[in-house]
């Protein structure tokens, strides 16, 4: 299909501010604008943010909102986070002095005493500043057990793709003459000391990538040799999502390396690799893979399965199954009605998992009674309520773990747990990144469309009057079984809720919040039911009394700047301000484009007829109509996401341009779809997106 019909000549586009009210019925945004990096796009790129910058960066608040935001992003009282690694404790960590990050070591017993001896390992700014790049740290891949060699992953400007590098992570070495990847989307996973399995775009004679641009071939890359000398190791098929190896280790040091095939986003076939080739393993196809712990997968079913010779496990459970298939899957956990699996991670001594109870966060361990044949029996921790609880890490070769609570008013702990002692401890806490002093957490229900429950978290003054008069902000995500908790966020607590706005969290379906069925209930067209419960949620805020349309921002990223776009076309009059982030807004076009095509499985395709109508109908570049009197959004994006991509918000802001209807853009030109890469950019946008709100929203006076 045709990424852009009937291509109309639109140099008029960059014409003088508005341009007009109507447009022909087959208008099409400017062919140029998918040209990502093009002269005549970025050219468009820059004109659009001196108009935002004039707007908004020149208002006299702006200083202040670019400041504080600043001053938390380059706090050096944040908490390191914690990662276990070849015994020792390793930190990734940025700030005014290493904006790009220094990746660091210390010992457990210094960094639990609270005076870590930090050692610099590597120093991304200097290799940047030596090799004249713009690197960004996107982590690392080591050998298991005994965490090394390493391959650094470095990515220019913070896109998916990235080159690989083979690291020595104790000494803070690259290793000479050692492996190294050159830039692709791609994994790799050791399969011994001197043999990487490879998933990259090998050529499109030898394997290229999928129409998600991943990978579908695995190849073995053995030391010494040239990529084009890797052997063919397991290979998908161009329309799957993708094909990556994966290596696994318990903490009794048995290892597997196994090789994924994403055939669509939700649905996998897993298959371990063998001498004799990859067998491949009777699983759920619907299901999440956490580790590997006394010889078991540990896994999240996503769907009703019957193992093969079992009984029924009932969708939301985690289990233990045996690759050999020798042994019947255990079940470790069952959710209740009210419940949802979150995380789950694998340490030495057990497993530990966070729970949603009613989108508020528990944290759980199971070790098996008896040894490797033993039932699994589960200790629900002892934490603090209304919060959200992280996993940071778990050590594979102990039963520790690492990990972080928060809550809307509560500043993020780090709380180490043992599994075999069974106890769970705060070992550090930041103090406060804003005033909270007079401000309350609840949870109200609102009731959607369909008639369906949809709760939300209210952040707001002790005593606040139920009279309409309070500006609000709300968010959601309500995609891909991800859910939105009740996380400290301290930008949002000084540039809003210490200036009295009220902050709102909405946890609409769609999301994993009360598990599998939640999300399955907005997948593809139902995903209507998603954008109701939003529509719902504000309509609530405003039968009691929080706040009027006048008064309300929505705000939301990526699958929730979808739901951004689809909020400002299908409701334009609920909304005082809309802010669409890094979104995908042409959902007719949306396979096309970057990695599009891997979320059909979420989304639906232009190629099933009912998927298309839905598709047509709810996406929000075709929705735009002349003559409707839209609020003014700010949209944000980034030039360098190579996973969404910008060509969604510049057709969209393009549009918006074309019906003479105001609004502000802002595209960074570095950053992939994460975010931007360093605190300066970070405090620039958050400063520009103040600004907007409290143009727009603050009460009079301020």
């Amino acid at each position: 299909m045709n990424m852009i019909r009937g291509i109309l000549a639109c140099a008029a586009l960059l014409a003088a501010w508005p341009v007009r009210a109507a447009m022909p019925a087959h208008f099409s945004t400017p062919a140029y604008l998918s040209d990502v990096t093009g002269a005549q796009a970025l050219a468009w790129v820059r004109q659009q943010n001196r108009r935002t910058d004039d707007t908004l960066a020149r208002d006299p608040r702006y200083r202040a909102f670019h400041d504080a935001v600043l001053q938390v992003e380059q706090d050096r009282h944040r908490i390191p986070e914690p990662s276990f690694m070849a015994g020792k404790i390793f930190n990734f960590w940025q700030d005014a002095a290493n904006p790009r990050g220094i990746w660091r070591q210390t010992d457990l017993a210094s960094f639990l005493g609270g005076r870590p001896a930090w050692i610099t390992r590597l120093d991304v700014d200097a290799l940047a500043r030596q090799e004249h790049r713009d690197w960004v740290f996107q982590g690392a891949e080591c050998l298991e057990p005994g965490d090394s060699p390493c391959l650094v992953r470095l990515s220019d400007a913070g896109e998916d793709a990235a080159s690989l590098r083979e690291f020595l992570p104790l000494s803070g070495q690259f290793v000479p003459e050692g492996f190294v990847l050159p830039r692709s989307k791609q994994t790799a996973v050791w399969e011994d000391r001197d043999t990487l399995l490879v998933a990259r775009d090998w050529g499109a004679d030898r394997g290229g990538v999928t129409a998600s641009g991943y990978p579908f071939v695995v190849r073995r890359l053995r030391r010494g040799q040239a990529l084009d000398q890797a052997a063919e190791v397991m290979r998908g098929t161009p329309g799957d999502v993708s094909v990556e190896p994966l290596a696994l280790a318990d903490g009794q040091g048995r290892r597997i390396v196994l090789i994924r095939r994403a055939v669509t986003f939700f649905e996998d076939r897993y298959g371990v690799v063998t001498p004799q080739g990859v067998r491949m393993l009777d699983l759920p196809s619907r299901m999440d893979l956490h580790g590997f712990a006394g010889g078991r997968l540990i896994l999240s079913v996503n769907q009703d399965w019957t193992p093969r010779g079992g009984t029924r496990i009932a969708a939301g459970s985690v289990v233990a199954v045996d690759p050999a298939g020798q042994a019947a899957a255990q079940i470790l956990f069952v959710p209740n009605p009210r419940q949802a699996v979150d995380e789950v991670a694998v340490t030495g001594a057990g497993v530990v998992m966070t729970v949603l109870d009613s989108v508020r966060g528990q944290a759980w361990i199971f070790r098996r009674a008896g040894g490797d044949g033993g039932a699994w029996r589960g200790v629900r921790l002892a934490m603090p309520d209304m919060m959200s609880i992280h996993i940071v890490d778990a050590d594979r070769e102990s039963g520790r773990a690492f990990l972080s609570v928060s809550g809307f008013l509560t500043p993020s702990q780090l709380w180490l747990v043992d599994c075999v002692g069974g106890s769970a401890r705060k070992i550090m806490e930041l103090p406060p990144q804003f005033d909270a002093a007079g401000l309350e957490v609840g949870q109200s229900w609102a009731v959607s469309a369909d008639g369906t429950r949809i709760p939300y978290f209210l952040v707001h003054r002790r005593g606040m009057k139920p009279d309409g008069t309070n500006p609000t902000l709300l968010t959601a995500y309500g995609g891909f079984q991800v859910a939105s908790v009740p996380d400290y966020n301290p930008v949002v607590g000084r540039l809003w809720l210490e200036r009295g706005g009220v902050y709102a969290v909405a946890n609409i379906r769609g999301g994993g919040e009360f598990g599998p069925a939640w999300h399955e209930a907005g997948r593809t067209v139902h995903r209507q039911r998603v954008f109701d419960d939003f529509a719902a949620v504000a309509r609530d805020l405003m039968a009691r009394g929080v706040t009027t349309p006048a008064r309300l921002a929505i705000r939301g990223r990526s699958n929730g700047g979808l739901l951004m776009g689809v909020e400002f076309t299908q409701h334009p009059e609920l909304w005082g301000a809309v802010i669409i982030g890094v979104p995908l807004l042409d959902m007719e076009h949306f396979e096309t484009m970057a990695a599009g095509a891997s979320w059909v499985g979420e989304y639906g395709s232009m190629d099933e007829p009912a998927q298309r109508a839905f598709l047509q109908r709810i996406s929000p570049l075709r929705a735009l109509r002349a003559g409707v009197r839209y609020p003014e959004p700010f949209i944000f994006t980034s030039t360098r996401d190579d996973r969404v991509g910008p060509v969604h918000a510049r057709r969209f802001a393009a549009k918006l341009q074309a019906l003479g209807v105001p609004f502000l853009y802002y595209e960074d030109v570095e950053g992939g779809h994460s975010g931007t890469v360093n605190a300066r950019e970070i405090a620039h946008e958050r400063a520009l997106e103040a600004v907007y709100l409290s143009r727009l929203m603050a009460p009079a006076g301020q």
